[in-house]
This record gives C-alpha cells, structure tokens and sequence, in this order.
C-alpha cells in the first residue's frame, strides 16, 4: 500500500486514523477553547506532514497579519484613515510578497527558487480578503491569536480551498458552533460524496488522461486528442469538486459553514455562466477584491476584465500558460458580453452546451502543457493539423477499457442527484439508507486505494 508524502483525504492514513482520532479527541471536549486548541494542532500537524519547515511560514503569516488587522482596526476607531490605510495596505503587501518569494520566483528571475508550501495561494488569499473586509469595517479584527490561525490554518479547506472568508464562519471562530446529529450524518454524506468522485472517477479517468496526454503530440489522432483533453476536463472537475465536497463535509463534522465551490459547471450555456459555476469562492475573490476596485463595468470594462482574468490564470501557477489561460477565458467573457450573449439568448440550451463545452475543453489544453511546444503540438493534433488522421491505433483501446467509468462521470456532471432527491423526499426509507450507501462507498474506495500508486490532487500544486 503506497502513501502520499504529503497528507490527503483520499488516503487510508487519514481516513481510518488521523480523522477518528481527531474526532475523538475534538468531541470528548465540550469546552470551545479545548476544541480549538484541538483543532489547531491536527491542522498543522497536517500541514506540516509533507512540509514540516513551511507550517513556520504560514504561523508567522498568520500572527503577522492578525497583528496589522488590529492595528488597523484601532486606527479605524481613532478616526485616523490613513493610518489604517498604511496597515491594511502594508499587511496585504507582505502577504502577496511571501506568495510572489515562494510561488513567483522563477518568472520574476529572483536568484534563488525555494519550494512552494502546499496551499499558500489559499490561504493568501483568505488572509488578503480578511486584511481587505477589516479596513472596510465589514468585520471586528479578531484578538485571539489561537482563534485566528484556526481560521487561517483549519485544514479541511487548508490545502486547497473552498477560499473560505472570515465573514464566512466568524461565528463559529468565535465558538457559536452549531451540531446536530443531522449536521454529522449530512457531513459524512458530503465528504462520502466527494471521496468517490476523487477515487472512483478522478483516479480512474486521470489515469487514462495522462497516458494519452503524456504521448507525442505528432503521434496522436484527432479523436485521441479530444478524448485526452476531454478526460483531463472531466478528472480536474471530479478531482476539484470532489475535494471541496470533502472540505464542506469535514467542515460541516466539525461545526463550520464552508461555502459551496461548485455547481455543475459543464452543464452551462455560456463562459460567464461557466465562472459562475467553476470554482465560485476563487471567482468571488477576484470579483469583490480585483475586478469591483479597478472599477468593475462602471468605466474601463475590457481592461478590468483582461487583468483580472490575467491575475486568475497567473494565481494558478508560475507558468504563462495559466496567464494566457486566463486571457483566453478573458477574451471569450469580453466578447460574450459584447454581442454573443444577446446572439444566443434563443438558441436552445441543447445547442448551447455542447458548444461551450468544446470552448471550455480546448481552455484545458493551454491550462495543461506549461511547454508551449508540447502546447502548440497538441493543438494541432485538436485541429487535425499534425497528419495523424482521424484514429490512431491506441484511443480505442482506452476509450473501451473505461467507458463505463466515462459515461458515468459524464452522466453525474449534471444534478441527477438532485432529481434522485426530490423523487425520494417523501420516502421514509431513504434516511435508513443513507448509512448503508455511505458505508458502501467507503468500502469500495478503501478497496481501490489499497495498492493504488496513483492518487494526485490536482490542486495542491496551487
């Protein structure tokens, strides 16, 4: 049985020892500042299981900026602006100098590149939007140094988000934490929920995503091009989405209201609509904290919009290909709002989707090749360019071997279990069944975890 050096929740380590022992040791309290405390200690613990050295950078982080949010605060009760403009200003500038130092320093030509702590673009971030929401008086800074880094550190949303603010769960940073039996059955369900979708469907698909991608770009047909790309697009999402639903699940366990990060994103109509659906605590930072600032669509709109897609796109790693990824997705967001929104407004849905999905698809391909050669020789192979034909000899092998697999996560990219819930409401049976199909799923994901050596998140390298 392999382990990954660094710790997941798709890992039997976690599932069958960290998580019970954590649970027990939290619930046995019923005193706030022992679960706290309790709370505080798994998540370094679990932060610092790969990176030992990087959990000093994110308590420094933390304590630092808990101190210029006080600051600015005080200056804010004193009538002093400007001074509270200084703190906020130099807090989030310290912040986004650590990200650039760690994250940056390959493309800013620093003469030195140190490894990049797992979740800082996360947790920078939640760090940032708290700076930001203090000086504007949205919420009180808060004074407890153990309070804070739980907010800053709690690891269920940790490594790779939800991008969880402070105004989000402040009451329950400050104890008002409410649980139910309901809430732990529902959180276990979530987290079921998300553990499937990364070990049945994401593991499985990505594998076959990689041995496609990962070949020679001049040996590959135009059907085994779309298919590896279109595998990559389904593996991203069951792998993203299935670690938010994970976090929320956790976070729910625990008595914290972890904001929603998904919603059936590849069953939309439009780019925009596709951002709204794709990653929605990412895409509300930038809105609120980048795109509104700037000026948002009162003056300077086509700009607004090409820097912050640029700043989305760059935040997801040091490589132009994201920038241009997001400029990518820029430039089809400025020209939807332009005229294409309007041209479709009566074009039915069912021409809609499968339309913006080949947009969205072909968006995978420059978010995947950090090579721009690789990149430009896998487009061609898109576009039928390469001299490969139609077919190649291995696709087909692929696409039988786990067809079931694809249809089935192809099928589950829409609600069906939303329909499957409002037709079973009023069944009576269905909270006895619960359990069981929790269990079941556990079962059947220990089964595929026991000896698997492929089992990437996505997104921690992020």
């Amino acid at each position: 049985m392999a382990y990954n050096k660094r710790m997941i929740f798709a890992d039997l380590l976690f599932i069958y020892v960290f998580l019970p022992v954590n649970l027990l040791l939290y619930f046995i309290f019923k005193n706030t500042v022992y679960r706290n405390v309790v709370l505080v200690a798994f998540s370094l613990v679990f932060y610092a299981w790969g990176e030992p050295v990087m959990v000093f950078l994110l308590v420094a982080t933390s304590e630092v900026n808990r101190l210029f949010a006080l600051n600015t605060e005080k200056h804010l009760k004193r009538g002093d602006k400007k001074k509270a403009k200084a703190c906020a200003v130099t807090g989030v500038a310290l912040t986004l100098l650590s990200l650039a130092i760690f994250k940056y320093s390959g493309l800013l030509a620093l003469p030195f590149k140190p490894s990049l702590p797992i979740g800082i673009s996360f947790y920078s971030f939640q760090i940032i939007s708290y700076a930001v929401d203090v000086y504007k008086g949205k919420i009180s800074a808060q004074k407890s140094r153990l309070k804070f880094l739980m907010y800053v550190s709690l690891y269920p949303q940790l490594i790779a988000g939800p991008i969880v603010r402070y105004s989000h769960i402040e009451r329950q940073i400050n104890g008002e934490r409410d649980f139910t039996a309901k809430d732990f059955s529902d959180g276990i369900t979530r987290f079921s929920i998300g553990l499937a979708k990364k070990v049945i469907f994401a593991n499985q698909i990505g594998a076959a995503a990689e041995t496609i991608l990962s070949a020679e770009a001049s040996a590959l047909s135009v059907t085994g091009a779309w298919l590896g790309i279109t595998l990559f697009a389904l593996q991203i999402y069951y792998d993203f989405s299935g670690y938010s639903d994970m976090a929320i699940g956790l976070g729910r366990i625990f008595g914290f209201s972890i904001p929603e990060n998904f919603n059936y994103p590849y069953i939309s109509g439009s780019i925009t609509e596709f951002w709204r659906r794709w990653h929605m605590t990412l895409g509300g930072f930038f809105r609120d904290y980048v795109y509104i600032p700037l000026g948002g669509a009162r003056r300077h709109i086509w700009r607004n919009l090409l820097i912050t897609w640029f700043l989305t796109g760059l935040w997801h790693g040091a490589s132009w290909n994201f920038a241009l990824w997001g400029l990518y997705f820029g430039l089809l967001i400025i020209l939807e709002k332009a005229f294409l929104l309007k041209l479709f407004e009566k074009v039915p849905s069912g021409f809609k989707i499968p339309v913006n999905l080949v947009f969205v698809v072909f968006g995978w391909a420059i978010f995947y090749f950090t090579d721009f050669g690789r990149m430009s020789g896998f487009i061609k192979s898109l576009l039928g360019l390469n001299g490969a034909g139609l077919l190649d000899v291995f696709t087909p092998g692929i696409l039988y071997d786990k067809l079931f697999v694809i249809i089935a996560a192809a099928v589950f990219c829409a609600p069906v279990f939303g329909l499957f819930k409002r037709l079973t409401r009023r069944l009576k049976f269905t909270a006895y069944v619960t359990p069981f199909a929790n269990a079941a799923i556990m079962l059947v994901c220990t089964v595929m975890l026991v000896g698997s050596t492929y089992n990437p998140f996505l997104y921690y390298r992020f």
